[in-house]
C-alpha cells in the first residue's frame, strides 16, 4: 500500500534531511543573535518615572537607569542643570556620586534626589540631565512639578507666651493656627506636652481644612491639679498632619490659691496661739 510519508528515493531522503539541517542551524545562529541583543541592547539613559508633583519643602526622587551597551567599559559623568538655588544628589546603592563606571553590556540604577528652594514658583520645571563617556552624551529630560509649599504658624492673639495659673483652677488659652503655605492643609490636630498630672482640652482638637493664608482661633483649656508647687512650669502646644507641624513652648507661672494662702494664715496664728496659752499656763510653775 502507497503511503504518503514513505521516502520512496534515496536522493530525496538525502534532500529532506540537509534542509532539515539548514533549518536547524539557522534557527540556532538567529537565538543567538538575539540573546547578544538583550545582553547588550542600545547604550540609553531612562528614568521610571520622568514627571514627579511634589512641594517646595519636599524631595523630588527619581529613579533613572544608564545601560552600557557597547562592548567596552565606559566611565559616565552624570551633570544636570537645575535652577539657581536648587540642589541635586546622584546616588549609587546609596553613596553620592558624580560618576559612573560601568562594564560593556551592564545596567546601573541611578537614584536622584533634587531639592527646590523655598519660594520656588508653583509650575513646572524641567531638569535637563547628561550622562557623558568621551564622545558619547547621553540626555535625559527630568521634569518637576512645584505645587507649593506646606507651613503652619501657632501663636497667640497677642504673641505673648507666659501667663500666670493657680493651683488647683482652670486656665484658658488663646491661641491662634495659621495656614502660612501655599497649599490648603486638612485634618489639623491639636495636642499638648503638659507637667505631670496636669490636663488639657482644645477647642476645637480638629481642623478639617485651613485654607492659605487663613487662621483659626483655637481655646486651650487648663487643668492644674491640687497642691502644684508654686514655680514656673512650661507647657508645649502642637499644630501639626501628616505634611507639616509647628510647636510653641509656653510658661507659666503657677500660684497658690488665695483659700490656701489665709489657711496657712490661721495655721501660724493658732500654733502661736497654742504656744502663747501654754506658757502663761505652765510658765508661772
Amino acid at each position: 500500500m502507497f503511503s504518503p510519508f514513505k521516502i520512496t528515493s534515496f536522493s530525496a531522503a538525502r534532500k529532506f534531511t540537509f534542509l532539515f539541517f539548514l533549518l536547524f542551524v539557522s534557527g540556532q545562529i538567529l537565538q543567538a543573535q538575539q540573546s547578544n541583543n538583550v545582553a547588550t541592547g542600545k547604550t540609553a539613559f531612562t528614568a521610571k518615572l520622568i514627571n514627579i508633583e511634589a512641594a517646595t519643602n519636599e524631595t523630588f526622587r527619581y529613579t533613572t537607569t544608564l545601560h552600557n551597551g557597547s562592548g567596552t567599559a565606559h566611565v559616565y559623568e552624570i551633570k544636570a542643570d537645575v535652577p539657581q538655588g536648587w540642589a541635586i544628589a546622584f546616588k549609587v546603592d546609596g553613596i553620592q556620586v558624580t560618576s559612573v563606571n560601568m562594564d560593556a553590556g551592564k545596567t546601573q540604577d541611578v537614584a536622584v534626589e533634587i531639592n527646590t528652594t523655598p519660594n520656588a514658583a508653583p509650575k513646572k520645571y524641567v531638569v535637563p540631565l547628561k550622562a557623558i563617556s568621551g564622545a558619547d552624551t547621553l540626555s535625559l529630560n527630568l521634569e518637576a512639578v512645584v505645587k507649593g509649599s506646606y507651613s503652619i504658624s501657632l501663636t497667640t492673639p497677642t504673641g505673648r507666651l507666659s501667663d500666670e495659673v493657680t493651683s488647683g483652677s482652670e486656665k484658658e488659652l488663646q491661641l491662634v493656627v495659621k495656614n502660612t503655605g501655599s497649599i490648603p492643609l486638612n485634618n489639623l490636630q491639636l495636642s499638648s506636652q503638659l507637667p505631670s498630672g496636669w490636663e488639657t482640652t482644645f477647642d476645637p482638637a480638629n481642623i478639617t481644612q485651613l485654607e492659605p493664608g487663613k487662621s483659626v482661633n483655637i481655646k486651650a483649656t487648663l487643668k492644674v491639679p491640687d497642691k502644684t508647687i508654686a514655680g514656673d512650669y512650661s507647657a508645649n502646644f502642637t499644630a501639626s498632619n501628616t505634611n507639616t507641624n509647628t510647636q510653641i513652648a509656653f510658661r507659666l507661672l503657677v500660684k497658690t490659691s488665695l483659700l490656701s494662702g489665709w489657711v496657712g494664715v490661721l495655721i501660724i496664728l493658732l500654733a502661736i496661739g497654742i504656744v502663747y496659752y501654754l506658757m502663761r499656763k505652765y510658765g508661772r510653775r
